[in-house]
């Protein structure tokens, strides 16, 4: 159990320390399922019947579930650039900021060893046993609710989607928002603003079959904290 929470597998029921998580995120197969709920969350997963699967609702997450569990049956982890290398750390707690319920990353994003980025990620499948991979294409692209504190007048965030495509180590598919700090804020990114990073994506069009949806701050030394509340898809009516 030393050992877990050293390299930031376990915490308290409403946050988690992942200032040397390894390896969950960004290898061929993606990772494992995070396992901080067994280690050390008192809340469990209800049953998979429980959950509207993400492609049926358009909700991804609504924070209406114990910390980490989204409310489309998946759960939320914390990745940072030590997958590769680098020195950045954070942490991912469930908050109430200015009256919404959030998850929020916080941390030091570092671009020493080549380093860079802090990021919360998801899976999206319901069951991933039985498909890893969700189609999305019924959908206009992603929406999000989110907020952050920061000295700029504006800050710089990325949403990154894995799809089939995804087969290498940090391949993804990458779209940048901007928001004012101080202020919550509704971001729409539709499918077309995704640019392929990475083996794979680089020279395949992007399509919306998608296995894991990760908020990141990266690319920029600095301090972070970035609040997210609903996540999900859009539709233009």
């Amino acid at each position: 159990m030393a050992f877990l929470r050293k390299v930031g597998r376990v915490g308290g029921a409403a946050n988690m320390d992942f200032a040397n998580a390894m390896g969950l995120d960004e290898s061929p197969s993606g990772g494992t399922k995070s396992s901080y709920h067994e280690d050390g969350f008192k809340n469990v997963r209800k049953a998979k019947s429980a959950y509207i699967p993400c492609t049926t609702s358009g909700v991804i997450d609504d924070v209406t579930e114990p910390f980490p569990f989204t409310s489309s049956g998946s759960q939320w982890m914390g990745i940072t650039d030590r997958v590769m290398g680098g020195v950045s750390n954070g942490s991912l707690s469930r908050e109430t900021v200015q009256g919404k319920n959030a998850n929020v990353l916080r941390g030091e994003v570092s671009l020493e060893n080549n380093g860079g980025f802090i990021q919360m990620a998801t899976d999206l499948a319901l069951d991933p046993g039985m498909d890893p991979f969700v189609d999305a294409s019924e959908f206009d692209g992603v929406e999000l609710e989110v907020y952050c504190e920061g000295a700029d007048v504006e800050e710089k965030f990325n949403v990154h989607l894995r799809n089939p495509a995804c087969d290498r180590q940090f391949s993804s598919y990458r779209a940048t928002f901007a928001i004012r700090p101080g202020q919550w804020a509704t971001v729409r990114l539709t499918w077309d603003s995704f640019e392929g990073y990475g083996p794979g994506p680089s020279v395949t069009p992007f399509v919306p079959i998608l296995r894991r949806l990760g908020v990141v701050a990266i690319g920029e030394a600095k301090s972070i904290v970035l609040a997210v509340g609903k996540v999900g898809f859009y539709r233009v009516i």
